[in-house]
């Protein structure tokens, strides 16, 4: 994305959006009493007998929080009380096992709050979802081409409306790099740095004493956004091609990034750590850097001060270095898909939900803020201004979403692949020949994605 494109972000307020969206739903009800047929309406809003829904959130920043999302659910409620909304709490260590297990017993959810590689490249992908292409209406224009296009099948059908958008970053604890005078390679104005001086910094900290500056981890799928980045930003790698249907894993800059990562003094491959594990580890200063980080992780004090480690020092998020300091960083979208338990009432009033907490100006501020993550509406500008977080958030949107990479996640089997990168990169802390096991991985992933498109082609 260009620079310039994220710029435009500030020039709006929250009010402007609302009395745009106000004046829109207004024009939705008077073209209904009309009935009319020219005029375009937000097929969110039908009536709807009274219904139970149940919806199953993934921790995305506050949705994660019992407290938080009974407020929201609560405003909803009030404004449509035909529609009682039952929740269940996920974690990604274990949801993903739930769901398949629900999906097995015919128990699925109504809805659930997720990102673009489950709701469309998996359960979108194997048939069941319901197709939201009836809620991209005016309401949704003016969402960023690049999200819509992530909720977007390949047959042209889309499996989730989105709600908030981020970037996925990492980061340096200041007082190491500092103490290792390394604070020289990194361009704190933009948070940026080149592939060189990455080895730089990581050879200075070494040398000053730190054995584990950094730790590629890979005992889970959790947080291999980060481990995937590291990897394709050090010499201007991929993991897929640009249709999202291939994968190019075994790139040779990505096999030159691997050999020299693991060739390097105080990066350490770990079999045994999962990003959960990274984190801890940066937090209590045992590692120099987190190769997964992002907005939320920087704003969460529930586990250490505002932007400081546990050990007081401060905390700087960082883009991945490149050889022109240029990142491309991964993102994360999330937002809604349903599932199609056949039952229309409830699809329905599933839809209705989703458009409050979307669109509606009465729902879409509470609800994006809640994510700590930024809105996928163009028009809504100003959400944390003069809030506690504004400033550092203001700092994300300036400084790191421009920087937002394509949306690869969605390529065909991911869910599977992703098992297949994290066995890799343990096939390799066991000291495997690196092309070896890339190549392979790259074959078995290819392999995945004809089976999954063959299945796909079946089901149409």
């Amino acid at each position: 994305m260009k620079k310039a494109f994220y710029i435009v972000i500030l020039n709006y307020s929250v009010v402007d959006y609302m009395k745009k969206k106000t004046l829109l739903s207004l024009s939705l009800i008077f073209c209904v009493l009309l009935s009319t047929t020219s005029c375009s309406r937000n097929v969110a809003r039908p009536i709807v007998d009274e219904a139970e829904i149940e919806l199953w959130t993934y921790p995305v920043g506050d949705w994660g929080n019992e407290e938080t999302v009974t407020k929201l659910i609560n405003d909803f409620t009030a404004s449509h009380p035909e529609i009682k909304v039952k929740v269940k709490y996920l974690f990604y260590n274990t949801g993903d096992r739930e769901i398949e297990e629900a999906i097995r017993y015919g128990r699925t959810p109504d809805i659930v709050l997720e990102g673009p590689e489950r709701l469309v490249a998996n359960w979108g992908a194997r048939g069941l979802m319901v197709d939201l292409s009836d809620l991209y209406t005016d309401a949704s224009k003016d969402i960023y081409d690049n999200v819509t296009y992530a909720c977007r099948s390949n047959d042209g059908k889309y499996y989730e409306y989105p709600l908030c958008v981020v970037t996925h970053c990492m980061a340096i604890n200041k007082r190491i790099f500092a103490e290792a005078n390394a604070l020289q390679y990194v361009n704190l104005t933009d948070h940026s740095w080149t592939t060189e001086n990455f080895f730089k910094a990581v050879n200075a900290i070494y040398n000053s004493g730190h054995d584990d500056v950094l730790s590629i981890y890979c005992g889970s799928q959790s947080g291999d956004q980060g481990t995937r980045a590291l990897v394709t930003n050090l010499y201007d790698g991929s993991f897929t091609d640009k249709t999202h249907r291939q994968y190019t894993i075994n790139s040779a800059n990505n096999i030159k990034a691997l050999t020299e990562l693991t060739s390097c003094n105080g990066i350490n491959i770990d079999p045994q750590l999962d990003s959960l594990g990274e984190n801890a580890r940066f937090r209590q200063s045992e590692l120099a850097m987190s190769i997964c980080w992002n907005p939320s992780m920087q704003l969460d004090s529930s586990v250490s001060t505002d932007s400081k480690v546990n050990t007081d020092d401060e905390i700087i998020p960082m883009k991945f270095p490149s050889p022109n300091g240029i990142s491309k960083l991964s993102s994360g979208i999330w937002g809604f898909g349903i599932f199609n338990n056949k039952d229309e009432n409830k699809i329905r009033a599933a839809k209705i939900f989703i458009d409050y907490m979307a669109n509606d100006p009465s729902g879409v501020r509470k609800a994006v803020k809640a994510s700590r993550a930024f809105p996928v509406h163009k028009e809504l500008k100003g959400l944390y201004d003069n809030t506690d977080i504004g400033e550092k958030m203001h700092m994300f949107l300036t400084d790191f979403m421009p920087s937002m990479g394509d949306y690869y996640q969605v390529a065909p089997g991911w869910t599977k692949v992703r098992s297949l990168w994290s066995s890799a990169l343990q096939a390799i802390a066991r000291g495997n020949d690196i092309k070896k096991v890339l190549t392979k991985c790259n074959t078995d992933a290819n392999a995945v994605a004809k089976d999954v498109n063959l299945q796909i082609d079946d089901l149409h």
